[in-house]
């Protein structure tokens, strides 16, 4: 049995899935799994990424730091990268003597040596090869039973490929569309079904990969001892979702199995979590030093059994570079939105993988219209977002009073944005990729 003060912790982290999952009320979803581990542990139900792209959003749950803070303003395959200065919580736990390691995709650096694991079982050797749950599962359930003995404490970061974009129907047999549930921000017509039975396809197959990770912990005799974390980067990639700023967009699945000795809390929670406050809360219930860059907030006290009083009252989300330059940001509070938009464009600006999807084909053009400069929204009459308030005198006050309070959110965390356009990150002349699965093999390789 580990020390209870230092458990271990298996984080597992998908791609693309925001909260479409059983637990969370989507109907229709098979992903048995999870629901059981939310019904096990903590689900968080208002738990958001700090952007609704990989590689910031990514960089945040493993920095404690926004997109613009820690480098990363777009994605890492196209050439961006942390700053020199940033300390990862792989590097972070393995000074304080966790075995670390992680196995399968991250989409945080180039140089896998960046990243701060002491192992790193990568599964492919460019950006458009995949990483897919199958083969990471196995990889992940060898490490777990050479290490489950040891006499130090592991962080197994699981990384799957899904539910990114395609979903070929050999790999991931879709559900009936005419049993899916269509989110209120879609359209449902034919082509939105087909495409979310596919979707829903891709969950069912990855959650059944979860069941082996978790079933591997119970079989190892170490669940009790095991501290589970389970999320995604951001939202659907949908329309209105993936891309925006909207809640679509950066809502995350966060479900949390503490160990057993712990005494935490079970079951739903409505407290408000950004993903930069995972680094802090991780360190903070191990009793390890939260280092000053961090610009998340703890929740671990309330994690603990103890203050149940809310660690945080807003939420702050931005994009800058995804398919092209479209800097946006947003305050959330429990009950409004508040999004600025520095450039003119339209209001959905579709990337790659949406554009070209059976979904966009039925959407028709209406986001193609301007999207003005300041939206607000009333998040319970309109959980949607589809009814701008910015324009209305009678909203004017709380208008302006989340406007400044995301002007000080930007003086505060250093955001480049108040002083102009942002510059481009060029691409790489080389892909990069290959790094993580040196030729030579040696630590890095599987």
């Amino acid at each position: 049995m580990t020390d209870p003060a230092r458990p271990h912790i298996l984080l597992v982290h998908w791609h693309d899935l925001g909260r479409h999952l059983g637990t969370y009320g989507r109907g229709g979803v098979h992903s048995p799994h999870l629901d059981a581990l939310a019904d096990q542990g903590i689900r968080f139900d208002r738990a958001f990424g700090t952007a609704p792209l990989c590689s910031p959003a990514r960089g945040s749950l493993f920095t404690g730091r926004y997109p613009h803070d820690n480098g990363l303003l777009g994605l890492a395959h196209l050439g961006w990268e942390y700053k020199p200065d940033v300390r990862t919580l792989p590097a972070l736990l393995g000074e304080a003597g966790y075995r670390t390691a992680l196995a399968g995709m991250q989409h945080e650096s180039s140089d896998p040596a960046r990243l701060g694991y002491e192992e790193c079982f990568a599964l492919r050797r460019t950006h458009l090869e995949r990483e897919y749950c199958g083969p990471v599962t196995d990889a992940a359930v060898d490490w777990l039973e050479r290490h489950a003995a040891a006499p130090e404490p592991f962080f197994l970061v699981v990384g799957f490929e899904e539910t990114h974009r395609p979903y070929p129907p050999e790999r991931y047999p879709p559900d009936d569309p005419a049993a899916v549930e269509v989110p209120g921000y879609l359209p449902d017509n034919d082509w939105t079904r087909d495409d979310l039975a596919s979707f829903q396809g891709s969950i069912r197959v990855a959650d059944q990969a979860v069941g082996r990770l978790l079933g591997t912990l119970d079989r190892l005799g170490i669940a009790e001892d095991t501290w589970v974390l389970f999320t995604t980067d951001h939202g659907m990639a949908f329309p209105g979702g993936k891309s925006t700023l909207y809640d679509p967009g950066t809502e995350v699945a966060l479900l949390t199995r503490p160990p057993a000795a712990w005494g935490a809390p079970r079951g739903a929670t409505d407290r408000l979590f950004s993903h930069v406050d995972v680094v802090p809360t991780v360190l903070d219930a191990l009793s390890l030093p939260v280092p000053g860059e961090v610009q998340g907030v703890s929740h671990a006290e309330w994690l603990r059994g103890g203050d149940p009083a809310p660690a945080r009252t807003r939420i702050f989300t931005e994009k800058n570079f995804h398919d092209g330059y479209d800097p946006i940001r947003a305050v959330r509070t429990a009950t409004h939105k508040y999004v600025r938009n520095f450039e003119e464009r339209p209001r959905l600006a579709l990337p790659g993988d949406i554009e070209s999807s059976p979904t966009r084909r039925g959407l028709g053009d209406d986001h193609l219209r301007h999207r003005p400069a300041e939206e607000l929204y009333d998040l319970r009459a309109d959980p949607w977002e589809r009814t701008d308030l910015a324009a209305d005198p009678a909203h004017g006050a709380l208008r302006e009073e989340l406007a400044a309070e995301l002007r000080d959110w930007q003086q505060a965390s250093g955001d480049p944005l108040l002083a102009g356009p942002l510059a481009p990150q060029p691409w790489p002349r080389q892909p990069r990729y290959g790094a993580l699965v040196p030729e030579t093999g040696g630590p890095w390789a599987r």
